[in-house]
């Protein structure tokens, strides 16, 4: 009784949400043309792509430091611990500051981050693969590896060109999620429209009557 319940709670909510995504496709078709058109600037205007989000960044930055400060002072007001979200709101205040005021080094600097954090996470994929039997994919796990760690080294040889790379992938990732979302809405509308053109039995008793 108890598994009947539960799937018939679970085609419920299917159906109830199906019926929310089919009325808003418009949304979700909007979403789409927006990605797609994130993609085609990452594209064609890479530069100022990467300008973009630095700026974002530099923002985020400088409202969170902000606001860090803010739980600082009303921390010391109330006795506690305060010294940690003040540096932090001034670290945070800094770094929005110099992404502003440089923001192509501050896209090297992120450039350069992705990089250590690839070769970090593949020397630790090629360690854990030898604690992989043979017959479970070590090599590939270790190639995965390889791969990071490689990646993360071209980034620091050439971190400009890295960073036009990275703005190309996500260039290709935001026009692919956006065809994607493109399709999903018009299949929506479809089944909008298809739903639209059911009339219930009972409504159309009384339209007859």
């Amino acid at each position: 009784m108890a598994e009947m319940k539960n799937a018939k709670e679970l085609t419920e909510h299917q159906e109830a949400l199906s019926e929310v995504l089919a009325d808003q496709w418009w949304v979700v078709l909007l979403r789409g043309v927006v990605a797609i058109l994130f993609g085609l600037i990452c594209f064609f205007f890479t530069p100022a792509a990467i300008l973009a989000a630095v700026l974002f960044f530099s923002a985020y930055m400088l409202v969170d430091g902000v606001l860090a400060i803010i739980s600082g002072v009303k921390a010391a007001r109330n006795g506690k611990r305060w010294g940690l979200l003040i540096l932090e709101g001034i670290v945070d205040i800094a770094a929005g500051v110099i992404a502003f005021m440089w923001p192509g080094m501050a896209a090297v600097v992120f450039v350069l981050i992705i990089g250590i954090w690839a070769v970090i996470s593949g020397a630790l994929l090629v360690y854990a693969a030898f604690s992989l039997k043979l017959d479970h994919g070590r090599w590939w796990l270790a190639l995965a590896g390889i791969s990071s760690v490689i990646f993360g080294i071209l980034l620091f040889i050439a971190p400009v060109l890295g960073a036009v790379v990275l703005t190309w992938w996500i260039g290709a990732y935001a026009v692919a999620f956006g065809i994607l979302l493109l399709i999903l809405g018009f299949k929506l509308k479809g089944k909008k429209d298809e739903n639209a053109g059911k009339v219930p039995p009972a409504a159309d008793a009384t339209t007859k009557a």
